[in-house]
């Protein structure tokens, strides 16, 4: 369910965003309200679950984790619980940060981030692999990251 948002709101999101550890003096500066409301949105949204986390930004180089790939997906949908048990299962690898369900080509997409390509084929070949609702397997490796935002796509002004 959408949430009703006024402009104020957007504001302390779009601020949000791109600092969440701005102080609440600093925010309520920049939105123009005294800082008793500001906090007092900031927890509303947070409630409402409008505001999900706070995140550190971590650079994965700089943690050694050298290789980023997508994997597409295909499911063997002739066994009972295909979709469900695929799940399950790939919530439990930690390699992998996000999967989707898709259209087109593939029925799920995976990022998995690796610290080089032994510990990638280790995945692929010892977990992926041996998932038995797992049909196909499609790999597309990264080279290079030439845009990654956080920044929800969306403008109080």
């Amino acid at each position: 369910m959408e949430a009703k948002l006024d402009k104020t709101d957007l504001a302390i999101l779009e601020l949000l965003q791109t600092n969440s550890k701005i102080t609440n003096l600093e925010l309520s500066k920049r939105i123009g309200l005294s800082p008793a409301p500001t906090l007092e949105r900031v927890k509303k949204l947070e409630t409402n679950g409008v505001i999900k986390s706070y995140h550190a930004k971590i650079d994965r180089r700089k943690l050694g984790l050298n290789v980023n790939t997508f994997v597409l997906v295909s499911l063997d949908w002739k066994k009972a619980n295909t979709h469900e048990i695929f799940i399950q299962k790939v919530s439990d690898i930690e390699e992998i940060s996000e999967c989707y369900i898709i259209t087109g080509e593939a029925d799920f997409i995976l990022k998995i981030t690796c610290k080089d390509l032994q510990a990638y084929e280790d995945l692929l070949f010892k977990k992926l692999s041996q998932i038995e609702e797992v049909e196909r397997l499609k790999t597309l490796m990264t080279l290079s990251e030439v845009k990654k935002s956080e920044v929800l796509p969306f403008h109080y002004s």
